[in-house]
């Protein structure tokens, strides 16, 4: 790979969407690009789509769970290795699926997460922030939003 001149042409993306990635695995995978002559790598993870094909509602806490453990990957990789992160918001698993998942009840999952990754993680503080964004007295993480 790093001989046939790849590294200098593209950047990686690394996807995983679940809950509980396995960190180390991905901190060796950064490191194997960076001995294959990549420079940079992306991760990709979600904030919606990305937990059953017929899922209606977004369950927040499995996506903040998912940025949370990328936070964990970027704290262990080269500092400056990591591109950037791509959250993803999937609509439908394939052409020919029915869309699951839609935008309108996945924005409080996309507004927890942003601020997770801009803040570095969640707490309370980056809940009422986000709780104050949207005109929400009550975020539920770890139910889904009524």
């Amino acid at each position: 790979l790093s001989e046939s001149g790849v590294p200098q042409l593209v950047q990686p993306m690394i996807w995983d969407y679940a809950a509980d990635i396995d960190v180390e695995g991905k901190v060796q995978l950064v490191e194997k690009y960076r001995r294959c002559g990549f420079s940079k790598v992306w991760f990709a993870s979600a904030f919606k789509g990305a937990t059953g094909v017929n899922q209606s509602l977004t369950l927040i806490g499995h996506h903040l769970r998912n940025q949370l453990e990328w936070l964990q990957v970027a704290s262990r990789s080269p500092v400056d290795v990591l591109e950037g992160i791509a959250l993803t918001g999937w609509q439908r698993y394939d052409h020919f699926s029915v869309l699951c998942e839609l935008l309108p009840v996945a924005i409080p999952s996309l507004a927890v997460c942003l601020q997770a990754l801009k803040n570095g993680g969640y707490s309370e503080k980056v809940k009422e922030n986000v709780e104050n964004l949207l005109g929400m007295s009550n975020l539920e993480v770890d139910t889904f939003m009524r």
